[in-house]
C-alpha cells in the first residue's frame, strides 16, 4: 500500500488481510509469482495484485492458489468464506457518487482501525465536526455541487461518526492546531456550536483532543495533515494517510509510519494537555 495515489478500486480492510495471507502463504510453500500464476492461468502481475489488494478475491483463483499453497481442505473452506464477505461493498457503497475514489480506502481504514491518531492544522476533523460545520466546508470544496449532492456529502460525513458510538469504537487522539478553531467556518453560530461539540467529544471515553497553541511556535507536523492508522489484525500493518489537492497518499512501511508516528508523540507533549482541552474550548467560544 505504500504511497499509493488516486485511483484503482479502493480495497477493504479485509481484503487487504487476505492478500497479505496469501502473500504468506505463498512465502511459507516456497512457490514462486510465476508457480502461483500458472496455478490459474493468469500473469504473475495479476497474483502480486491480489496479494496486494488492488484487485477483487476471485473465490475460483483463491481456492486453485490454496491448493497449490498446500492448504487443508477445511482451511480452505474457511478462506473462501471470509474472501466472499471480504469482496462485499462497505457500509459507504450506497454513496459511491459522492465518495471521492480516492478517499474509499480511508473510510475502509476508519471503519476498521483499533487506534486512529491524527493532526489536523486547519479543520475540525471529520469524524468530530457537526452537520453545519461540515456543510459550510463542503460547499467550499465543492462550489459547484447541487444541493441534493452536498446532502448526500454531510449525509456521509455524518454517518462516519457512528464509529465512534461503536462498543468496539476505536480510541480517537487528535491533536488540532489553535488555527483549527479560530478559523471561521460557516460563522459564530456554526463555530459556537462546533466548539460545543468539540467539548461533548470529551466525554467519549475513547476519545482525546489536544491543542496546539500559537505560543509553541514551530512545531514538526506543521507541513500539514496526516492520519495514522492501527489494527487488531496481525497480518495488517499500520498505515498512516496524507492527503493533498490531486488526492492521497497512503504509507505502510515501517521505516515511513515510525517517523509519523515520532512526529506525533513529540507534538503530544508539545501540544496542551487533555485536561487543558475543555478550558480552552470553554476560552475561545467566549471570544465568540
Amino acid at each position: 500500500m505504500s504511497e499509493n495515489r488516486s485511483g484503482g478500486s479502493a480495497p477493504t480492510v479485509l481484503r487487504m488481510v487476505l492478500g497479505k495471507r496469501l502473500r504468506q502463504l505463498r512465502e511459507q510453500a516456497g512457490v514462486s509469482f510465476e508457480d502461483a500464476a500458472r496455478a490459474i492461468e493468469v500473469t504473475p502481475l495479476t497474483v502480486r495484485r491480489i496479494e496486494k489488494a488492488e484487485v477483487g478475491l476471485r473465490i475460483p483463483y483463491v481456492r486453485e492458489l490454496l491448493r497449490a499453497y498446500g492448504v487443508p481442505a477445511a482451511e480452505i473452506d474457511d478462506f473462501a468464506a471470509m474472501a466472499r464477505e471480504a469482496n462485499k461493498p462497505g457500509w459507504w457503497y450506497k454513496y459511491r457518487d459522492v465518495l471521492p475514489e480516492w478517499f474509499k480506502a480511508y473510510v475502509s481504514l476508519e471503519s476498521e482501525a483499533s487506534v486512529i491518531r491524527l493532526y489536523e492544522p486547519h479543520y475540525v476533523p471529520g469524524l468530530l465536526q457537526t452537520p453545519e460545520y461540515a456543510s459550510a466546508l463542503l460547499r467550499v470544496g465543492f462550489p459547484n455541487e447541487s444541493k441534493e449532492g452536498l446532502a448526500r456529502r454531510v449525509d456521509l460525513r455524518v454517518r462516519r461518526q457512528d464509529l465512534l458510538a461503536k462498543p468496539d469504537a476505536p480510541v480517537l487522539w487528535a491533536i488540532l492546531d489553535e488555527t483549527v478553531l479560530r478559523r471561521p467556518v460557516g460563522g459564530a453560530e456554526v463555530m459556537r456550536a462546533q466548539l460545543d461539540r468539540l467539548v461533548e467529544a470529551l466525554d467519549v471515553p475513547k476519545v482525546r483532543i489536544q491543542i496546539m497553541r500559537f505560543a509553541v511556535g514551530a512545531h514538526p507536523g506543521a507541513y500539514g495533515p496526516f492520519h495514522h492508522f492501527r489494527f487488531g489484525f496481525s497480518e495488517l500493518p499500520d498505515v498512516v494517510y496524507t492527503e493533498n489537492l490531486a488526492g492521497s497518499v497512503y504509507y505502510d512501511r515501517p521505516e515511513d509510519v515510525v517517523a509519523y508516528l515520532e512526529v506525533l508523540d513529540r507534538m503530544s507533549v508539545q501540544a496542551e494537555p487533555v485536561i487543558r482541552t475543555r478550558e480552552i474550548l470553554a476560552e475561545l467560544r467566549k471570544e465568540l
